[in-house]
């Protein structure tokens, strides 16, 4: 590494940081005053607060940011490097604009590995507890609502509940269904199917069993007792920003899970899982992209590189947050929505290194 790549790096790496933990603090500081109301209705501490949630909350937002923020300072940087001709300099003693780019490509390297590490476990973990924090002190109790619910729980077994009470861990309606194919072989039922903590195990009323042999039925009555299935409290618990909270291999488990229950609610979890792979390609690409748009003087000044600059990372933002919405509703597939505005935004780039003067 030349002193050169060292001097871009650290310029581009320390105004990466410092816009992150700027931006970031005040978004924290307007959520705290939203949220105030809140904390003092629950009369939480200071240090609660602080250790509970904002701790955890900064991290988060510092992800989210991270578009906006590594192209807002690589044009801080290159900008200022154009205003005092020190990039003109840069390209006549013989550096290539190419060569130029790579200290860049480095930097954003090394954030995109921090990033991939950050989202794939610490940000999760993270996530738990500022997740829990807002479940219990900022949104409103959880009441499951599904109705006429189904699980598929075995390679040929499905659970059905007619409603599910997640306060007192209690499931009504409940029937049990061994399916061969498409022909029904065992179906139990019962009024009332509880969790008993202490056991680990569902309770079941006075159960009715029917079982098939062709066209021959045999009814068989059993008396309450307690069973294990693959089927547990939290499947009924609230899944309020679930996807946030899971390490990579966790989610990985629960979307596998999901698939394997026959679930249609997979969207929100592929999305999740393809997005944190994506951003760091997305850091890369708007790297070079603010680095070709801020090589060169501006009459705008540094100010107006900047606040295009900025103009272009939001509109990044919101192909996102399209994406994320059209994959949740199930008009763009996961993959492609997670992808869609890193490709956008590299074909802008490769547009931009065609005709933009070098």
């Amino acid at each position: 590494m030349k002193i050169l790549d060292k001097y871009i790096i650290t310029k581009f790496l320390t105004a990466f940081f410092f816009t992150v933990v700027l931006l970031v603090s005040v978004i924290c500081v307007i959520d705290f005053t939203e949220k105030n109301d809140d904390f003092l209705k629950h009369d939480l501490g200071a240090w609660q607060i602080l250790t509970e949630y904002y701790l955890n909350l900064f991290p988060y937002f510092a992800n989210l940011l991270s578009p906006i923020t590594v192209f807002i300072a690589v044009v801080f940087v290159t900008a200022q490097l154009a205003s005092r001709t020190e990039v003109v300099a840069m390209l006549a003693s013989g550096i290539s604009f190419n060569r130029f780019l790579l200290p860049y490509i480095m930097g954003s390297a090394i954030l995109g590995a921090l990033t991939l590490a950050m989202t794939g476990w610490l940000i999760p973990i993270a996530n738990k507890t500022r997740v829990e924090f807002e479940k219990k002190y900022i949104k409103n109790p959880y009441r499951y609502s599904g109705r006429n619910v189904h699980f598929k729980i075995g390679p040929q077994d499905y659970a059905f509940m007619e409603t599910y009470d997640n306060v007192n861990n209690v499931g009504y309606k409940f029937a049990l269904e061994t399916i061969d194919g498409r022909v029904l072989k065992r179906r139990l039922t019962a009024e009332a199917i509880s969790w008993d903590s202490t056991k680990q195990a569902w309770h079941l009323t006075p159960q009715l069993v029917r079982t098939f042999s062709g066209e021959k039925e045999t009814l068989k009555t059993l008396p309450p007792r307690d069973t294990t299935l693959n089927l547990f409290p939290k499947d009924f618990a609230s899944t309020y920003r679930l996807q946030e909270t899971l390490t990579l291999p966790e989610l990985n488990r629960y979307i596998n899970t999901k698939i394997a229950r026959g679930a249609d609610d997979t969207q929100v979890y592929l999305s999740e899982k393809y997005e944190r792979f994506a951003y760091p390609y997305a850091m890369f690409i708007l790297t070079v992209i603010g680095v070709i748009m801020s090589a060169r003087k501006s009459r705008a000044g540094v100010g107006g590189q900047i606040a295009l600059g900025f103009v272009l990372a939001f509109v990044f933002i919101i192909f996102v947050i399209l994406s994320r919405n059209l994959a949740a509703v199930g008009s763009l597939s996961p993959l492609l929505a997670a992808w869609v505005p890193s490709i956008v935004f590299t074909l802008i780039g490769a547009v931009l290194y065609r005709v933009v003067p070098q």
